[in-house]
């Protein structure tokens, strides 16, 4: 066995402990294997070990990848993590099953236009930027309610989830504690937050999916 199945499974057993350590239901948390710059043979013997979720951050390096891996493993369910441009909405309706990452109006128009056009229908999240960082994407968590009932009023898009990144540099806590608050506020079920570093902590702040890449897969 791989060190990439053994750490995949290392991972596991840690959500699982995280689970009941917060007294969540066993299988409550969803993993999301995020497989960004590696290779087909380097993510189907995580495949072949049990794991269906995986998060990609570009549409592009996706597009190169996946369609074959979806082909043979049909029940994968492939999440875009990374920003969208609005020009790559339509390939990235097409390819993903859960995009997490809209964050402004622009993006919403045109998802929902695809949406309509290819009858094919993504889960969709609004990514928040708690730390209100100028570098990186996501609504500011202020408008973050607003925009999920635009969402679904203007442009009639089902968000189901929000998602965050906390800053690099903070207790992710605090972060994770306010998106659970804008999830109940803005009535949405599903909080994808939690990366390699502190997908423990998140569980605990009730996640129901965490975002991990390095620790299965290690650095590239």
């Amino acid at each position: 066995m791989g060190d990439t199945v053994q750490q995949f499974f290392a991972v596991k057993a840690r959500i699982a402990a995280a689970e009941q350590e917060a007294g969540r239901e066993a299988g409550a948390v969803t993993l999301v294997a995020v497989s960004k710059t590696f290779d087909a043979v380097d993510i189907q013997p995580v495949i072949e070990a049990g794991q269906r979720v995986f998060g990609e951050n570009r549409v592009q390096e996706a597009l190169g990848k996946w369609p074959a891996l979806k082909k043979a493993f049909p029940d994968i369910e492939l999440h875009l993590i990374g920003p969208l441009q609005s020009n790559k909405a339509k390939e990235a309706v097409a390819l993903f099953d859960v995009i997490e990452t809209i964050d402004r109006d622009k993006i919403a128009a045109e998802l929902a236009k695809e949406i309509a056009r290819q009858g094919r229908a993504p889960k969709l999240y609004v990514q928040v930027n708690t730390g209100s960082e100028p570098q990186k994407a996501g609504i500011e968590p202020r408008e973050a309610v607003t925009f999920v009932k635009r969402c679904r009023e203007v442009h009639g898009l089902a968000i189901e989830g929000l998602m965050c990144i906390p800053p690099a540099d903070e207790n992710p806590g605090p972060h994770f504690a306010l998106l659970e608050k804008m999830a109940r506020e803005a009535g949405v079920a599903k909080l994808s937050m939690g990366m390699s570093g502190d997908y423990e902590t998140a569980i605990a702040f009730g996640a129901t999916s965490v975002r991990v890449g390095s620790a299965i897969f290690g650095n590239r």
